[in-house]
């Protein structure tokens, strides 16, 4: 057969692949957690909304949340306001907050919405602010046994997911920042992988995915080896074992907190992948770790 051809006929064979996942999926919500390098390389940038497009095209319901670390770094170092982290939480005097607010909403927020609209998606940004979204009280942290007061950091005690709801069964594509609203009207800083895992519980999402940096759950601290899928009974067996460590383990805890709480599936995937969401949707294996309470396959080809 003629090689052309062939390479024709082999694109034909990865949409047959990708149909059995469109079927199981149509008409479910999907929340995005956006960050890391994928925000950075324009490259990346247009490989992600791409693939958030065409969800919506192919009658999925994306919802993504994004974070904006770098961005707000950039920002703070420009006002000459110093960065400081506690357990991995950025602390958030006032100056910090209003810096933080005035780019994820004014400026990370409205280039994802604008990238997501130039491809030809109806994308509508929000913050946990607009319709008292994600309701918050102040968080702290417990350093070596002491409580300590890191600021407008939030922790959210609701999430009024009405809105999201109206515009992710609509025509729409929510963007949404993760700034929350205190009872007392201050503007509180939320970590954007717990803010996806909580509006992913809140609308019983069918998935969950977490962009990262890294490839997913290594098999172990030196392989490049990752999970394609796990249960929560074998994520709680690697973090016993110390296969799951560090950063890795407040993103599986969310992970689990998100399955027991309603969300069929969730993803742990190398943002650095070009289309690294469709790849991981719509092919028998995916890129990344799926985590899944039992690991139940939406047909009987998929490789679990």
């Amino acid at each position: 057969m003629d090689p052309k051809m062939e390479s024709i006929i082999k694109k034909a064979e990865i949409l047959i692949e990708a149909l059995p996942y469109m079927q199981k999926l149509h008409g479910k919500t999907v929340v995005i957690k956006y960050g890391g390098n994928a925000m950075i390389s324009d490259e990346l940038k247009n490989s992600v909304v791409e693939d958030i497009t065409l969800l919506k095209y192919i009658g999925l319901n994306p919802v993504v949340v994004h974070g904006g670390g770098p961005d707000i770094n950039s920002m703070l170092k420009r006002l000459d306001i110093k960065t400081e982290f506690v357990n991995g939480l950025r602390v958030t005097d006032m100056q910090t907050m209003e810096a933080a607010q005035m780019v994820l909403v004014g400026k990370t927020n409205k280039e994802i919405v604008s990238l997501i609209n130039q491809k030809g998606g109806k994308a509508i940004g929000i913050c946990g602010i607009d319709g008292n979204l994600l309701e918050c009280e102040q968080y702290k942290v417990v350093v070596d046994g002491v409580e300590r007061d890191i600021g407008q950091v939030g922790r959210i005690t609701k999430v009024n997911s009405k809105v999201l709801e109206l515009l992710a069964k609509d025509e729409y594509i929510p963007v949404v920042a993760p700034i929350g609203i205190g009872k007392d009207g201050r503007s509180y800083n939320i970590n954007a992988d717990t803010v996806a895992g909580e509006i992913a519980a809140a609308l019983k999402a069918e998935k969950l995915m977490l962009l990262t940096d890294v490839e997913g759950v290594r098999k172990s601290k030196d392989s490049s080896e990752v999970y394609y899928a796990l249960t929560a009974a074998e994520v709680h067996k690697l973090i016993e074992e110390k296969v799951i460590e560090g950063g890795m383990i407040p993103k599986v805890l969310g992970c689990l907190d998100a399955l027991e709480r309603g969300v069929g599936r969730t993803h742990i995937i190398d943002g650095r992948i070009p289309h690294c969401i469709l790849l991981e949707i719509f092919t028998n294996q995916g890129i990344g770790t799926a985590i899944m309470k039992e690991k139940v396959p939406y047909y009987e080809n998929e490789k679990l």
